[in-house]
């Protein structure tokens, strides 16, 4: 890889103010006279839709998950990023899921801000999620900053590739906007999907705490004979029409999407295997996968982690969309907007930066135990700052896509589908990642692993209920 550059090493932290000037700055291509003749154009209520998709597959020796797995060796199938801008309903609207582990912090930020740049809008008006598989990138600009300083070979992400990243959905989203399309008509529909998830906190100990976790993978059969658990048992697919041509479909389920990683082979494992076949199947629809609120969710009752299981996950979920695909009945679409909400949690007490810091300088921690409370450190000073987390919305007649941070809980998911029981939400977790994982306040007291490393506090819980609620209100 490339040595880290100097400026990168030295760049200053984000603050609020820089993340207001650069929410600004992009914001100014919607100055009068500033738009661009296609962004012009579809100001009128004249409503269209361009898709576009870039690689994102890292190289040869890039970290993989944070840093704390092996790195790249090979690739088994290349990582995406995907998504589509919508004309018409105001400023332009851009989303993206991205074949990454996750995107914190200031690493989240400016990703929306190039794509806000490239589409002509403002970062508030873009949602990005990652689908979060491990074999791939997981991207912290200042953790990245902090490890290096201290010279003990730790790396979290090679910031030059994650500048080409940036620089090649600028350029996708460019050209998209040369060859949008007319956006007339959407469509929802949902089916089941079989032995898939299972929730991963079902192992009660006699202390009334959880005990074993269930994860991705597992073959200890007590684990696997216990019940699936609260999950969301459907996938569920919102699909945009150009006349009677479906153009773009998202497809949602809540379940860690891997099967098997940690050997160095980068793959969009199963739920990017199942995509890319229907992709292929359909080459004229753009195709886009979403992971729910997965925070206590894996495939480990139904998954032993070998090669053979995942093409039975793959062939499971390919099944279901397909399913879900052949119940869509595509209609007029008469109104669209778009919701936002700032949630600012407060930092898990447990979490000092002193006491975090001192973590990362421990030279006889593991690589992850210095990795991860750089992170919980990049965390704990944007809090300070006053950065929020942004929650966004897309309403589309009685359709919601939802946009959620981090590894939420399924809760979150089911209690939101409760809020607005009128409507199709449909609910994307796994955006900014900066809070890890986000726990409900009844599983605080329970612990467990996703506890242990949530890096905000209970209260949480309740500020993303009101975040939710009032993104639904706004229908």
């Amino acid at each position: 890889m490339p040595p880290l550059p100097d400026s990168f090493r030295s760049a200053a932290p984000m603050t609020r103010r820089r993340w207001l000037e650069s929410s600004l700055a992009v914001g100014a291509a919607l100055l009068p006279g500033a738009l661009p003749d296609w962004a012009a154009a579809a100001g009128n209520g004249d409503l269209r839709i361009a898709p576009f998709r870039y690689d994102v597959t890292p190289p040869v020796g890039h970290p993989l998950c944070g840093g704390w797995i092996t790195p790249v060796k090979a690739v088994e199938d290349p990582l995406e990023a995907i998504g589509f801008v919508i004309l018409g309903a105001g400023a332009p609207i851009v989303i993206c899921a991205v074949d990454w582990t996750g995107l914190l912090n200031e690493a989240h930020i400016r990703w929306r801000s190039a794509l806000a740049e490239a589409a002509g809008t403002t970062p508030e008006r873009v949602a990005v999620q990652c689908v979060h598989q491990h074999d791939a990138p997981f991207a912290c600009l200042a953790s990245e900053a902090l490890v290096a300083e201290q010279d003990a070979g730790l790396t979290v992400l090679n910031p030059v590739f994650f500048e080409e990243c940036l620089s090649r959905g600028k350029a996708a989203v460019r050209e998209a906007l040369d060859r949008t399309r007319p956006l007339t008509h959407v469509a929802s529909a949902e089916a089941p999907v079989e032995r898939i998830a299972g929730n991963r906190r079902v192992d009660i100990g006699p202390d009334g705490k959880v005990a074993r976790m269930r994860g991705s993978s597992c073959r200890v059969p007590e684990l696997i004979a216990l019940p699936e658990g609260v999950i969301d048992p459907q996938l569920k697919t919102v699909a945009f029409y150009s006349g009677e041509e479906k153009v773009a479909a998202c497809h949602y389920y809540a379940c860690h999407p891997m099967s098997h990683y940690g050997k160095g082979q980068v793959s969009s494992d199963f739920v990017g295997l199942a995509r890319k076949r229907l992709q292929a199947a359909e080459a004229g629809c753009t195709h886009l996968y979403f992971t729910g609120c997965a925070g206590n969710i894996g495939a480990g009752k139904y998954n032993n982690g070998s090669p053979e299981a995942r093409v039975e996950l793959t062939d499971r979920l390919h099944a279901a969309m397909v399913a879900a695909g052949k119940k869509l009945r595509p209609a007029p679409l008469e109104k669209i907007s778009w919701a936002t909400h700032d949630l600012l949690p407060e930092v898990n007490p447990v979490f000092t930066e002193a006491g975090e810091l001192a973590e990362v300088r421990n030279a006889a921690n593991a690589a992850s135990n210095r990795i991860r409370p750089a992170m919980r450190v990049s965390w704990i000073r944007r809090v300070e700052a006053g950065i929020p987390v942004v929650l966004s919305a897309l309403h589309l007649d009685g359709i919601t896509l939802l946009h959620l941070p981090a590894e939420s809980f399924v809760e979150y998911q089911l209690r939101a589908q409760s809020l607005a029981p009128d409507r199709f939400v449909a609910t994307a977790a796994y955006g900014d990642g900066g809070t890890w994982y986000v726990p409900t306040k009844e599983a605080f007291p329970l612990g467990g692993y996703e506890v242990s490393v949530a890096n905000s506090a209970a209260e949480t819980d309740d500020l993303l209920d009101a975040g939710m609620r009032d993104l639904l209100g706004r229908a």
